[in-house]
């Protein structure tokens, strides 16, 4: 089957092309496993990392919800992201992908979602899961959800406790982990729910089940969470209010809209752009330009730490796509200095802890990093797992209940090989430390950063990275 131009995602011929998905990426698995990360080159250049996770997953959706063509650029397309794009076709969406690599996406509408033959399998992706089940809530439907062995272990409860509310029932393990099955509810009721943990997939989850449910539905958050869900409904045209109430914020939206499609616009991932950012910052002569990344208030705490600790950062050509902040982040190597990093910017840039201790490694003094548990449930505990990778290539570090602190040094060692716990962060972060260090860092499974990053090796030895294939140095 052509995969471009003009490619029908699992449509036609679904289980034949599915066994065919699935060969391609086994054996591009079994072409990489261990990588190894040598000294760098200064990193010079302009780059591209792939579009925005977040927003990816939310596109296809919104694509899905709505009533015709939707077209979108920019679309990320890791295999989270693809896990996501098979689930709305297994439910009834048409994707395809044109000649100039945009994707079209023809809905079918709110209410209008077809029971999926199979489980779901969503790979690695918490969001992608989180976010569907929310989506099935709240439609007459059974819909059973499977994944790999990261995501299986993964809370779900936090999802579908407010997800009952509306009607909807859940069976699986007594925490319930994946597998898990959803029996979604025919008349739904709206609720309030005022949302205990700073999380935006619990957030976002709750949003899509009321778009199927009459009446306004309320979320209320305490502490403020990444936005993209209010952003692309109002994009799409829900009447959605967001209004303070007191020391909190009331996100009201009025389901059953009739949707229409939209094009849409990915900007690139600020997450993925935080790994060459850091690299640049950390490796002497460097001088970067990235393109096009997402400046989304909500996500750009990373940048913001990293400046505070004398980061030459800087943002060009601002600008506003599809409701969306994007810029061009020019970077150059810069003297660090440790700081505590203020507990209230977590929500900002939880993801991107991993990647702040490699930048934390090489400043002078301590940076401290606290109030960090969502960390420890995330694709791995990420805490626990920073902490031994880091202390393993001879960087201090002290972990914390709530986080760790990291104290630099210009005489880090490497020369480890880091478990990465089948977490693309982690595998990144680590590769991204081994540019610098005196002897090689090596991760036990490269994998794992297709779900986020595709191309991501290939990328950094583009800009100056020395990246290898660890068992017979083939190259990506």
């Amino acid at each position: 089957m052509e995969l471009n131009p003009h490619i029908h995602w699992w449509q036609t011929q679904k289980p034949c092309y599915l066994k065919s998905y699935s060969t391609i990426i086994n054996l591009k698995i079994l072409s990489m496993s261990h990588l190894v990360s040598n000294k760098a080159t200064p990193l010079k250049g302009p780059i591209k990392v792939p579009g925005d996770k977040s927003i990816s997953h939310r596109a296809l959706i919104m694509g899905t919800l709505a009533i015709g063509q939707s077209r979108i650029s920019g679309l990320l397309e890791g295999e989270d992201v693809l896990n996501t794009a098979k689930a709305m076709t297994a439910m009834g969406a048409d994707i395809s992908q044109d000649e100039n690599g945009d994707w079209l996406v023809h809905g079918v509408g709110i209410g209008g979602l077809c029971p999926p033959d199979e489980p779901l399998d969503m790979g690695n992706s918490g969001t992608g899961a989180r976010l569907i089940m929310g989506l099935v809530a709240t439609t007459p439907h059974e819909t059973k959800f499977i994944g790999d062995a990261s995501l299986s272990s993964r809370p779900m409860k936090r999802v579908t406790d407010p997800l009952e509310k509306f009607g909807a029932e859940f069976h699986g393990s007594e925490g319930m982990t994946l597998p898990l099955t959803v029996t979604g509810i025919s008349d739904p009721l709206p609720i309030e729910y005022a949302v205990p943990v700073a999380s935006a997939q619990v957030k976002s989850a709750v949003l899509l089940a009321a778009l199927n449910t009459p009446g306004k539905t309320t979320v209320i958050e305490a502490t403020p969470t990444r936005d993209h869900t209010e952003r692309m409904f109002e994009h799409f045209g829900i009447e959605i209010d967001i209004t303070p109430r007191g020391a909190t914020t009331a996100i009201t939206v009025t389901g059953q809209p009739e949707l229409t499609a939209r094009d849409m616009f990915v900007p690139t991932d600020p997450s993925s752009a935080a790994f060459p950012t850091v690299a640049a910052l950390i490796t002497p002569g460097s001088d970067i330009l990235i393109e096009n990344v997402g400046m989304n208030p909500s996500r750009i705490g990373i940048y913001t730490t990293l400046q505070d600790m004398g980061a030459d950062i800087q943002f060009l050509n601002q600008r506003l796509e599809c409701g969306e902040s994007v810029a061009d982040i020019q970077v150059r190597y810069s003297q660090l200095t440790g700081i505590t990093v203020p507990k209230n910017r977590a929500p900002s840039m939880i993801d991107e802890y991993p990647v702040l201790c490699i930048a934390a490694a090489f400043a002078k003094g301590e940076t401290i990093m606290r109030g960090l548990e969502e960390l420890r449930v995330k694709e791995s505990d990420r805490i626990a797992v920073m902490v031994t990778g880091l202390q393993a290539c001879g960087v201090t570090v002290t972990e914390h209940d709530d986080g760790m602190t990291v104290t630099g040094s210009e005489a880090n060692t490497g020369g480890a090989q880091v478990k990465t716990h089948l977490d693309h962060r982690i595998a990144m972060s680590f590769l991204i430390l081994g540019m610098r260090t005196d002897s090689p860092v090596t991760v036990d499974d490269g994998t794992v950063i297709e779900t986020s990053f595709p191309g991501f090796r290939t990328l950094m030895n583009g800009l100056g990275g020395n990246i290898e294939a660890a068992n017979m140095g083939e190259q990506n």
